[in-house]
């Protein structure tokens, strides 16, 4: 028995993650309807990440770190997680401060060397 394979690129079924744009300062009113909003994205997307825009947060507070908290843990009941997209450094070290670590786009994952670093070689190492 022979398969021929078909010509061309083979067909990749890319999934783009929903994106989430969180509009300047989110008030402790906003953070439920934001709330159904992630799990309706997760649900309707069938994906397992929301993105989260927050470059138009502003400056970060603990009200901004309260309402990042309770998105990951709507994500998280329904299956799935946030990711961040363009915060502000600040943001990160504050989050980071309270304990609490997001994922964010572009960052590299632990234990992999950022691109164009490479491993320093001792002389007298064998080659691999």
């Amino acid at each position: 028995m022979s398969y021929s394979r078909p010509p061309g690129l083979p067909i990749v079924d890319a999934m783009t993650p929903p994106v989430l744009v969180l509009p300047g300062p989110v008030t402790r009113d906003e953070v439920r309807g934001l709330s159904d909003d992630v799990r309706a994205l997760l649900h309707t997307s069938g994906a397992r990440v929301v993105v989260c825009d927050v470059a138009g947060l502003g400056p970060p507070g603990l009200a901004t770190v309260d309402v990042l908290a309770r998105l990951q843990l709507a994500a998280r009941r329904a299956g799935g997680r946030i990711r961040l997209r363009d915060p502000d450094p600040a943001l990160g070290a504050l989050l980071e401060l309270v304990g609490l670590r997001f994922e964010t786009e572009g960052q590299v994952e632990e234990r992999e060397p950022a691109l164009g670093v490479e491993e320093a070689v001792e002389p007298g190492d064998p080659a691999v």
